[in-house]
């Protein structure tokens, strides 16, 4: 009898999982796009997955390490606050919006390769090492370049660990000063209503094969703190729109936004 009842328990846990899944599928499935997502309140008592296989499998992180990057950069006040100039030598970029001299803020915001690479010079290999190290942040291959590795594989991440990190950096748990949050927090700013903030970071790993795109970032509402973290397979240029696409679909399908 009671090892029918864990049966039936069992069995109705699964049932329940799956269809909660199924709603976060079905968009996916619409998209006909490959990927996970990870959907979790600040306790973790509330959560949404999608993949869960490979929302614990480690991809190269592309732009979202500039989370973790600016802060270093501030930690070790390689720039000074959001507004610090960082000049452009004049190499024209096929991206217009890098084309010019950028500030701490405006780099985050286009996403500036070159800006980050002149920031990453001055870093180097042996702080970035200590920093990934101390905050847990994925896995770092043993030798690496200081100027791509976010961006040739040689730092990866999963769904799972970025979530975990976001939790981190939004609790304030972290190795930094409450100056280098603040500006981080300001300049992840997206989008911001009266119903909610967004604070977020695409990400495009370009380099690796197959391409993977991520979204990861947190919404503040009224009544709770979700953080979330998508990564899909990018099959042409077209695909990167669905990275924010679907997130966004997926927390307004479980009544988030």
């Amino acid at each position: 009898m009671k090892q029918t009842l864990i049966f039936i328990l069992t069995l109705f846990y699964s049932i329940a999982s799956i269809a909660e899944d199924a709603q976060l599928a079905a968009i996916f499935d619409r998209y006909e796009t490959e990927g996970t997502i990870l959907i979790s309140s600040i306790g973790g008592e509330k959560e949404f997955i999608y993949n869960e296989s490979r929302a614990g499998q480690r991809f190269a992180v592309a732009s979202t390490f500039k989370i973790l990057n600016s802060l270093i950069a501030l930690e070790e006040k390689i720039v000074l606050k959001k507004e610090s100039i960082i000049k452009w030598d004049g190499t024209e970029y096929g991206i217009r919006s890098w084309n010019g001299d950028q500030t701490l803020a405006s780099a985050y915001k286009v996403s500036c390769v070159w800006c980050y690479q002149r920031i990453a010079e001055r870093i180097g290999a042996e702080k970035y090492r200590f920093y990934i190290g101390a905050v847990g942040y994925g896995q770092i291959s043993e030798v690496f370049n200081e100027t791509t590795f976010w961006l040739d594989g040689s730092l990866k991440n999963s769904a799972n660990e970025q979530v975990d990190f976001l939790k981190e950096v939004y609790r304030r748990s972290l190795p930094f000063s409450l100056f280098s949050y603040e500006t981080l927090k300001d300049i992840m700013t997206e989008e911001e209503s009266s119903l909610y903030v967004i604070r977020a970071k695409t990400g495009w790993a370009k380099r690796v094969e197959p391409q993977v795109g991520w979204y990861v970032g947190y919404i503040e509402t009224k009544n709770d703190t979700w953080f979330f973290a998508t990564n899909i397979t990018i099959n042409s240029i077209a695909d990167l729109s669905l990275r924010k696409k679907i997130t966004l679909e997926a927390l307004r399908t479980k009544g988030i936004i």
